[in-house]
């Protein structure tokens, strides 16, 4: 196992190459055409079967190893955001009002630099490897669809494994935890209508700012009330808008935001009291209230024997590391569509560097990580993958 990390680092150039490539080049979710044409063609070079097309943009691909055994699934995010880099890098983003703010451009070439390895590896190989390069990551619902159309058969995997780099931690911090490790998401509408009205004349109204702004204080208390202090959750009202005029009491008021649970009961309580709180509240104030409640995806769950091997190895691919065991965020990832019904584990993998200047946070204009975790996440991720295979779990 410790010539995985020699063996990544071997390929360094040839990471960051690809990672600067993808960085200048972002593509948002379902429209990673360039992306996944250089990815598939990267595959084929490793005389690889390809299959592109899933999903619109994804590429599946195996490494088939020499004998029989199990099959390990590798998932690889490649989708950007809609936000304007304000680096000064000469890898910055070339397409306006587009850009790598996540980190998916390290997970591409992470996995291209895996592949490469693995390829190198299959007549070693016990099973098979089958690598999923997936579109649409960020809330557009790209692991559901690549799930749909079948990425999970043909064949099944036995395991799978994810990881993301994660610039709330500096490069040598991984995180490898059993169980929930990253949140349900659900995202809501709010439209509570009342009747309008001038300013100077409130009482002739049904006003839904009034509404709307009790209902911002009460939905926020829903987790301080409901929820024990032991568990987590999350309810975010991120929006709200009203009215045109500063005289003018408006009839439409709309409100948008996210909830965050890790156990589907606890969601159950939450998204009840939720329902409760914006009807009840929009009644009180003789206002009408329409909820859009719509499920992103479900918490990330790891599987505490697969978690078990992928320390092993990060502990022998990586001895500098430091591991943490218990660590748990309320972002989400659409990597729990793969783990629903496999066994697996997604990690995380610490990115950033405060010396350089790169530890700006997620989805920020001047977000970037230290590449040198470009080596450290192909080594882990394709040591993990040859210990699964050669483990019986």
């Amino acid at each position: 196992m410790n010539l995985f990390l020699s063996e990544a680092q071997g390929f360094f150039d040839y990471a960051r190459n690809l990672r600067r490539d993808f960085h200048r080049f972002p593509e948002l979710g379902f429209q990673e055409e360039r992306t996944s044409a250089v990815v598939a063609k990267e595959l084929k070079a490793l005389d690889l079967d390809v299959r592109t097309g899933i999903a619109g943009t994804g590429v599946v691909a195996m490494i088939e190893g020499t004998r029989p055994g199990s099959v390990v699934l590798l998932r690889f995010d490649m989708d950007a955001l809609p936000i304007t880099e304000k680096n000064g890098v000469d890898y910055a983003s070339q397409n306006p009002g587009v850009m790598h703010a996540c980190g998916h451009d390290g997970h591409t070439a992470i996995g291209l630099t895996a592949a490469r390895i693995l390829a190198g590896k299959r007549s070693e190989l016990k099973g098979s490897v089958k690598l999923v390069f997936q579109p649409a990551e960020e809330g557009l619902g790209g692991a559901a669809q690549m799930v749909a159309e079948g990425v999970l058969e043909r064949p099944r995997p036995d395991f799978a494994l994810g990881l993301h780099l994660w610039n709330e931690m500096p490069v040598g911090w991984l995180g490898v935890t059993s169980g929930p490790v990253m949140a349900a998401s659900d995202v809501f509408e709010i439209e509570v209508r009342g009747r309008g009205g001038h300013g100077a004349l409130p009482h002739l109204a049904a006003d839904p700012l009034l509404a709307s702004a009790q209902m911002v204080i009460s939905l926020q208390s829903i987790v301080s009330r409901n929820v024990s202090p032991l568990d987590s959750a999350v309810v975010s009202v991120t929006m709200l808008h009203g009215g045109d005029a500063f005289n003018v009491i408006p009839d439409v008021v709309k409100l948008k935001g996210t909830i965050r649970t890790f156990e589907p009961a606890l969601r159950k309580v939450v998204v009840e009291r939720f329902e409760q709180v914006v009807h009840g509240t929009a009644s009180t104030f003789n206002c009408e209230a329409r909820l859009i409640l719509k499920s992103i995806t479900p918490a990330v769950v790891n599987d505490p024997q697969v978690v078990s091997t992928v320390r092993e190895t990060a502990q022998q691919v990586f001895p500098a590391s430091s591991i943490d065991g218990d660590y748990r965020t309320m972002g989400s990832e659409d990597m729990a569509f793969f783990l629903k019904d496999t066994p697996g584990c997604f990690f995380l993998i610490g990115s950033a560097n405060s010396e350089k200047g790169l530890d700006s946070p997620h989805h920020h204009p001047t977000f970037d990580f230290d590449e040198s975790v470009l080596s450290i996440g192909s080594a882990i991720i394709a040591g993990a993958s040859v210990a699964l295979l050669n483990r019986e779990i």
